[in-house]
């Protein structure tokens, strides 16, 4: 019998698993290979916590692998000695959501850890501040982020509201793979932990504390006075958490004219407008474009289901259609608003710093050098950049300004240790008032930037490769492109070959450096004319990622460099296969 044969039989008859979970087992009984594919390993607590398909079987979302997860992580906090700071505890609008936030922090509770579980759907970036705000020692967030409606995840922040981080990440993955028998999971009844003054809900409170910081963030509350009648927003939460913060916050700095995308305002976790509820797909604008025609908008906004990301799209007024902007274009966007803001008004730190992952855009290089600020890069990941932040007030020696990534996400000052799409909202409406008062468009400054710092174009691409083999296929071609480094890609010079994985950079001439950054599993190919390539596993999905960059004198040479790289990577890429 196979192994995963083995595991189907375990749980189909184990007491502790409910008879609903099994009679879902037993209606796959002859489907073979769904039967392999959910038992065929279990679910990864990696370092960024769970993230699979909702359904019964080790390789899935349920009850049993969240609270196992839950079992270690407590384990975990009471050898720390850290039971009484307690754990906060966040959910969004997916499919089950609710119930494993709930089982969650039952779990918790039991083992003598108090909890405080947000009353209702949450922001992702609110759990990250809630965490300092209460004291807390770690905090969960219950979320599949971007991914299709099938999925969820279970994120673990630490007390500084970041993510979990070597060495503790590996710590805690070692208690959660020591829980083995279901039978060991702890939990408890919802009334006896609140009587105990274990199970504690949270809500309105933070919310207020939340907001009053993202206030504090507001460099030019001038322009927003100025031009908040004649400002129009289209906003859309794409059936996430994002909807009651927005409108809040907007309201509240004055905006006037905010339309709400009513067929997308409303929670759910079938997300039945769009495919795919993610900010970075042009098909999850379609109602909202329509809307922002309907009423000539002059932005177009969208966060994810767990609103730490966004995608904007804005108003070009001389052709008078919507240009969709990308994670690099908002972020070097907004890191040059808050620079030249504080520049005008004389609030620009001497130790001032902004960071950006090494997969995003160069062009953010150039801005910190214009305003002389410190730029630090770090690996893909926003705990990478939290960690960074937490040095700087260790040692007291930067103040963070503003991180951002590609991939559609940033944060303004450090109120929060996770990208958060409801500050960048704020900022971006901000930044429309402001360059409206000067009788540009967004869209219009951006042109600006590319004339000042050069034409910075990036590109992402993914080949998704799914199941056992794909992730085999990954493995292969990681290691095929390791092993045998181009010398040459799309007529470029590589310069240098960094292997993070190593933690080395190797340059043209044989010469190797630190990377300075943890171990990882990514190749960064430095080209000459200060184009790149990035390639790495994803750590979320079945794909295998790679990121492209130029730098040219024209937008017309850009995209012209920018396709020709993207056909000689994919052409790398196949080679990689084989």
């Amino acid at each position: 019998m196979k192994e995963y044969e083995v595991k189907y039989n375990e749980w189909l008859n184990n007491p502790i698993i409910d008879e609903n979970s099994k009679r879902e087992l037993i209606e796959i009984k002859g489907n073979e290979e769904e039967k392999e594919d959910r038992f065929y390993k279990d679910l990864e607590f990696g370092t960024a916590g769970l993230r699979g398909i909702i359904g019964i079987g080790t390789n899935r979302m349920n009850k049993y692998t969240v609270t196992k997860a839950t079992q270690g992580l407590a384990n975990y906090i009471v050898k720390q000695g850290m039971q009484d700071k307690g754990v906060a505890i966040a959910y969004d609008c997916r499919i089950m959501s609710k119930e494993f936030s709930e089982e969650t922090a039952l779990c918790l509770n039991a083992n003598g850890i108090k909890t405080y579980r947000f009353e209702d759907l949450r922001p992702t970036p609110e759990l990250s501040f809630a965490v300092r705000e209460l004291g807390c020692t770690a905090g969960i967030v219950i979320t599949a982020s971007h991914n299709p409606p099938e999925y969820n995840g279970y994120k673990v922040y630490w007390d500084d509201g970041a993510q979990i981080v070597e060495p503790i990440d590996k710590e805690i993955i070692e208690e959660v793979n020591h829980v083995t028998d279901f039978s060991t999971i702890k939990t408890m009844k919802k009334d006896e932990a609140i009587e105990k003054g274990l199970y504690n809900t949270i809500g309105t409170e933070i919310d207020d504390k939340y907001i009053s910081e993202l206030k504090k963030l507001v460099v030019n509350q001038e322009a927003i006075t100025k031009m908040q009648k004649d400002i129009k927003i289209v906003y859309t939460p794409l059936h996430g958490t994002g909807n009651m913060l927005v409108q809040r916050i907007l309201k509240e700095l004055g905006f006037e004219n905010v339309y709400i995308v009513k067929e997308q305002e409303k929670p759910d976790g079938h997300f039945p407008t769009v495919s795919y509820p993610n900010p970075e797909d042009p098909k999850a604008f379609v109602l909202a474009l329509e809307l922002a025609k309907k009423v000539d908008a002059d932005i177009i906004l969208a966060n994810d289901p767990d609103a730490d990301r966004l995608g904007i799209y804005v108003k070009d007024t001389v052709t008078n259609e919507y240009i969709q902007f990308n994670g690099n274009m908002t972020g070097n966007l907004i890191a040059e608003y808050i620079l030249s803001q504080k520049k005008a008004h004389g609030t620009l730190p001497e130790n001032g710093a902004i960071i950006k992952t090494i997969v995003s855009s160069n062009m953010t290089d150039a801005i910190a050098k214009e305003y002389g600020v410190k730029l630090f890069s770090t690996l893909t990941g926003f705990k990478n950049i939290a960690k960074i932040i937490r040095g700087f007030e260790k040692d007291n020696s930067y103040n963070c300004l503003y991180s951002y990534e590609e991939s559609y996400g940033c944060i303004i000052g450090t109120h929060a240790r996770d990208k958060d799409g409801i500050v960048a909202v704020m900022t971006i409406c901000e930044a429309v008032a402001y360059y409206k008062s000067q009788g540009m468009t967004l869209w219009d400054e951006m042109n600006k930037m590319y004339e000042k710092y050069g034409y910075y174009k990036e590109r992402q691409m993914s080949i998704t490769l799914k199941g056992i083999e794909g992730a085999e296929e990954i493995k292969k071609m990681m290691g095929n492109m390791r092993n045998n480094p181009k010398k040459e890609i799309s007529g470029l010079e590589v310069m240098s070959f960094g292997d993070y994985k190593k933690q080395e950079v190797v340059d043209k001439d044989g010469k190797a450096t630190a990377t300075g950054l943890p171990k990882s599993n990514v190749l960064y190919f430095d080209l000459e004319r200060n184009a790149w390539i990035c390639v790495r596993p994803s750590g979320t999905e079945p794909k295998i990622k790679f990121y492209i960059g130029v730098c040219e004198k024209s937008m017309e040479d850009a995209e012209k460099e920018l396709d020709k790289l993207e056909k000689a990577v994919k052409e790398m890429a196949e080679d990689a296969k084989k």
